[in-house]
């Protein structure tokens, strides 16, 4: 196996000093043939055999699942451990929808997960241990072939605010523990420690009352950018023509994420897993275009199509939502529907509870430059980070904050690892924000 190996490396490194494509399968199969083997070299043992000196230019080649890092940052999802949800308690029942947790026939999963998805299996064999889960994770993309310099974590399990407060330190601690390699005492050491790689933080969430709060009042912390809500008690009519997929992908400024559910495990409803590619499908004999966020993004872009931008401009949109003035600022090339990079800008209203929030105060929801990881601190000039939308981004929206919503100061919600980005050009740490004044 190793002279396959090597074998196989070579053709490559012939092919790149000779400027060639080549198909990597076909190399596969026939060196493989040639050597007398009954299976292909695993690509995790080709990646870890480049030399030095080739990796630059040939690990982005041999790239497995690229999609993975294709929107700019390594997501790592991790579970807390089994837990009982709040209301179960409170009410005795529990959501009809919610398959797992410690009252259902999956009582070693999660809440809201049944075990067998990737995810919760990782989880399973790390015995929820986060630092484990981190670094299994961590590990997989490296050898696969990714860049992991920019890490969001993504924490499932449904209620993970209500658990406990000492386990919700643990957790996040040891989070940027394994990325850092850093044994911290607490989650502040944790997150210093880790600060260059740990660019945001997601967690599940029912929307349950924990402790005589409110859930939203105990989220921003620890550089938490998002929060995903489950499903509401209302019980809308089911939308099966094409006009559903005309009403979730027809905002260019939203996202669509589908619930994950294990096949084997589903006895009635949906039939299929994969609901996005079976709605692109239809939709296109609908001739209606995809035009969500995750569609247009520039990495995706390129990897399905083989596209690139050619004339790149700043685009806006101004729209209501939750009854707010909300803009969506984007850089991209209409002409081919390419997204490079977005800015959601939000006018805050007086009924915020975040006193940073108060008085007249613009917020920056989101900020994100997609395309490939470029690592921290690094330009390459056939990628888009670090290129300088991102300011120019900003930029504008500092403007529109001052000029048009009359604001005196202007947040940011941002993960830990993006907040020195923020220092640069003004910024400082004001509870869990980011902020500037304006005046």
């Amino acid at each position: 196996m190793m002279m396959t190996i090597a074998d196989v490396i070579k053709q490559l490194i012939d092919a790149h000093d000779e400027g060639k494509d080549v198909n990597l399968n076909k190399i596969k199969t026939r060196t493989a043939a040639k050597y007398g083997l009954s299976a292909q070299p695993r690509l995790v043992d080709i990646i870890a055999a480049v030399p030095p000196q080739y990796r630059k230019v040939l690990v982005p080649k041999l790239k497995a699942k690229p999609i993975r890092t294709a929107s700019g940052i390594a997501v790592v999802a991790v579970m807390c451990k089994p837990h009982r949800c709040p209301h179960i308690n409170f009410t005795g029942n529990i959501c009809v929808y919610c398959p797992g947790g410690p009252d259902s026939d999956f009582e070693y999963s999660t809440q809201s997960y049944t075990g067998y998805e990737p995810t919760s299996m990782r989880a399973i064999r790390a015995r929820y241990d986060p630092y484990l889960q981190t670094r299994h994770r961590v590990e997989q993309l490296k050898q696969l072939g990714h860049t992991i310099d920019k890490v969001e974590f993504i924490v499932m399990g449904g209620t993970f605010m209500a658990l406990p407060e000492e386990y919700r330190d643990y957790f996040i601690r040891n989070l940027h523990d394994a990325l850092s390699g850093h044994t911290s005492n607490n989650v502040a050491e944790a997150e210093f420690m880790a600060s260059m790689e740990a660019m945001g933080l997601t967690i599940d969430s029912s929307g349950v009352v924990t402790e005589g709060k409110p859930l939203l009042q105990r989220c921003p912390f620890h550089g938490l950018i998002t929060i995903s809500y489950g499903w509401s008690s209302n019980r809308p009519p089911p939308l099966i023509d094409g006009y559903f997929f005309k009403l979730i992908f027809l905002f260019n400024w939203g996202s669509v994420s589908c619930r994950d559910i294990p096949m084997p495990l589903v006895t009635s409803g949906v039939e299929h897993g994969n609901l996005r590619e079976l709605a692109l499908a239809r939709m296109k004999d609908l001739g209606t275009e995809c035009r969500d966020v995750r569609t247009r993004e520039v990495g995706i872009q390129e990897i399905h199509h083989k596209v690139r931008p050619y004339q790149v401009e700043l685009v806006r949109r101004d729209y209501v939502a939750n009854g707010g003035w909300e803009t969506f600022l984007s850089y991209e090339d209409p002409e081919q529907d390419i997204l490079i990079g977005l800015l959601r800008l939000r006018k805050c209203s007086e009924d915020t509870f975040r006193p940073e929030l108060k008085g007249g105060v613009s917020i920056v929801r989101e900020l994100h430059v997609y395309g490939s990881v470029v690592p921290v601190s690094s330009r390459d000039p056939s990628k888009f980070q670090h290129q300088g939308f991102g300011m120019l981004l900003m930029e504008e929206a500092e403007r529109i904050a001052k000029e048009e919503h009359g604001s005196w100061k202007i947040a940011v919600i941002s993960g830990v690892g993006t907040r020195d980005y923020y220092r640069k050009i003004g910024y400082g740490l004001e509870g869990p924000y980011m902020v500037k004044r304006l005046d």
